[in-house]
């Protein structure tokens, strides 16, 4: 095993010992601890040597290393973890013992030679055990066996002594190794893997050659803040070492699991699995995490989204595959959470567009890729235009004629929202006083939509009335649409802006109306000029009772409260004809016709009307 040369002296035997441990490290360790025991036992002239490490927290000593190693190890071994309430006397005295452990064959010692028997087919032994020792914590053993008698002297007891101190501090070392790489790899909040651990896992699983395919399972507590702000983040923290414990026992198998910080997790199942089963393991996981859970005498519970995604070795990446899960989690959640999702083709091509779309949104207004259209207003009961809404349009290098829908979001998210809001205003604004310029659209109305980041912010009021004073245009003349649902969402922000508006002469309408009638009780408080039916109450009209209601209630508020009314999204005679019969004239849609480009808007207000002939020749 060893190819030192046998020292001559105990001494000298210290210092090789010495020597080959400096240089042990935890991956090392139990090769160069086995071949200083080969030495040991040439040196000492004994037949087989061992070393035990002490197993506090479970009350055992684990074999490390021995020499010779045996050549038929049973099955169990019954030397590879003895546990001390189980060994005879004269072993477990190694627990605690703090000076060399001598053993002679004798009746004393008859329970421990029957265990040596067992492991080593011999029927007679004596031992020397000498501890390892750090501070005053005996923590293994270093043995000697000799098959018959021996006698050892002082001066070998006092180098074994030595030599074991040495063993001590190598255990030592590749503890505090471990406890490094441990934390080097784990979430310190709940002891699973950490995004290094998941990294290198899925490399090594994803690499060429190996079985698949790998799924992936990304978990991403829905609404975690609300436990936060409402019990502080030691609740916060609790909850979540709660929730890793149980995905560790209602994985399957023997998953890698790991903490990506905050409240995302994400499971590796250990065998290959197709996406069926993958999806079968989330909604399982999904469910346990549902469980009610007690934080500080409270019963909370929250929901979950999953994304699954699998990837195949040789041919996906670890990124490939985490951002196909990443991407499932979020199409989860945006569809309200507490789902799970599988990752589609489909999904891929969505976040592709939405990266190119933030990669070139920065440049768009400085390159001139913005243009506006405009949403032509009729009263369908003569086709005058009552007004017209500017609808913002984005000329992508390699996408085409993009509709705000593909890019506001991504706007707002990059806080870019406030910086395009100004610009569509300012250059509606400039249309509509080119068109006033020519006589055109003297009567008419500008609508201009405001996101949500635009009326929180500062100044938005006095920046409103700047553009339309610039342009020497009546401020009565603008109106800015705003959504039901941005209305209650800070009602009290909300209000106070609206009010400085009204006060400033501009109009105001709440679009989308009707969608969950949130905007009602605020109704009467609001310094609102007009409503605006949502489109997905218009669209099925004269064939859909429940819609009709909804339009006729709305109908009845918007008199009670003596407001304009539009309809939007009118594409069917239907829905024209119904509107009309119950009083609602105003109206938008591709019935009556299609966003159109400033010059053309400019034609139509030339034209004075929208000619309007509904099915059966009805004309208005």
């Amino acid at each position: 095993m060893s190819n030192n040369p046998v020292p001559r002296t105990l001494d000298q035997m210290v210092k090789s010992v010495a020597t080959q441990l400096m240089a042990a490290t935890a991956t090392t360790s139990v090769q160069v601890s086995q071949h200083v025991l080969a030495d040991l036992v040439s040196y000492l002239g004994v037949d087989v040597s061992f070393l035990r490490y002490n197993d506090h927290s479970i009350h055992a000593s684990r074999l490390i290393a021995e020499w010779p190693v045996r050549p038929n190890i049973p099955d169990p071994d019954p030397l590879a973890l003895v546990y001390f309430a189980d060994a005879d006397p004269v072993f477990a005295v190694s627990e605690h013992a703090k000076k060399p452990v001598l053993l002679r064959p004798e009746p004393a010692t008859g329970d421990y030679q029957k265990r040596i028997e067992q492991s080593r087919a011999v029927p007679a032994t004596s031992m020397a055990a000498t501890p390892l020792i750090s501070g005053d914590v005996t923590t293994g053993a270093l043995g000697f066996i000799k098959f018959g008698d021996r006698e050892w002297t002082p001066e070998e007891l006092n180098a074994l002594e030595a030599i074991a101190s040495l063993f001590a501090q190598v255990q030592a070392r590749v503890a505090a190794e471990e406890q490094l790489r441990y934390l080097a790899e784990h979430d310190d909040l709940t002891g699973l893997s950490n995004r290094r651990a998941l990294l290198a896992h899925l490399d090594e699983r994803l690499a060429d050659g190996q079985p698949g395919p790998v799924s992936a399972l990304f978990f991403d507590l829905d609404r975690l803040k609300a436990i936060n702000d409402y019990l502080g983040h030691t609740a916060g923290d609790s909850f979540i070492r709660v929730l890793a414990e149980r995905l560790r026992r209602g994985a399957e198998g023997s998953p890698l699991i790991a903490r990506l910080g905050g409240d995302e997790f994400v499971v590796v199942p250990e065998e290959p699995m197709q996406a069926d089963a993958a999806e079968v393991l989330a909604h399982h996981l999904q469910s346990d995490l549902r469980e009610r859970v007690s934080i500080d005498g409270e019963m909370l519970t929250r929901t979950v989204s999953i994304g699954v995604a699998l990837g195949i070795p040789g041919v996906d990446t670890t990124s490939d595959l985490l951002r196909r899960a990443d991407q499932a989690v979020l199409t989860a959640k945006n569809s309200g959470g507490n789902k799970v999702a599988m990752f589609t083709d489909d999904m891929s091509m969505k976040s592709d567009l939405r990266n190119d779309i933030e990669l070139h949104l920065q440049s768009v207004i400085e390159n001139g890729a913005l243009l506006l259209h405009y949403l032509p207003e009729v009263d369908m009961r003569t086709g005058e235009i009552l007004a017209a809404e500017a609808l913002v349009r984005w000329q992508h290098p390699t996408r085409g004629l993009l509709a705000p829908d593909a890019f506001i979001g991504v706007a707002e998210s990059i806080n870019l929202a406030g910086e395009l809001g100004r610009w569509v205003l300012r250059t509606a604004c400039s249309e509509f006083a080119d068109w006033r310029s020519h006589a055109l659209g003297n009567n008419i109305v500008l609508r201009i939509n405001v996101s949500p980041v635009q009326l929180v912010s500062d100044q938005f009021v006095e920046s409103v009335a700047g553009i339309i004073d610039e342009f020497a245009l009546d401020r009565s003349s603008v109106c800015l649409e705003i959504t039901e649902s941005v209305v209650v969402q800070d009602i009290d922000t909300t209000r106070i802006t609206l009010a400085r508006l009204k006060e400033a002469g501009i109009q105001i309408a709440i679009d989308d109306f009707g969608t969950g009638y949130s905007a009602l009780s605020h109704l009467k408080s609001l310094p609102v000029d007009t409503l605006k039916i949502d489109k997905s109450f218009v669209r099925e009209l004269g064939s859909d009772p429940g819609d009709l209601a909804i339009v006729r209630a709305v109908i009845a508020l918007a008199e009670a409260f003596g407001l304009e009314l539009v309809a939007e999204g009118v594409e069917t005679d239907a829905a024209a004809l119904t509107l009309l019969r119950h009083g609602c004239h105003r109206a938008q849609g591709f019935l009556l016709s299609r966003p159109v480009a400033g010059s053309e808007m400019k034609s139509l207000l030339a034209k004075g009307c929208i000619p309007v002939t509904f099915t059966g020749g009805q004309h208005f």
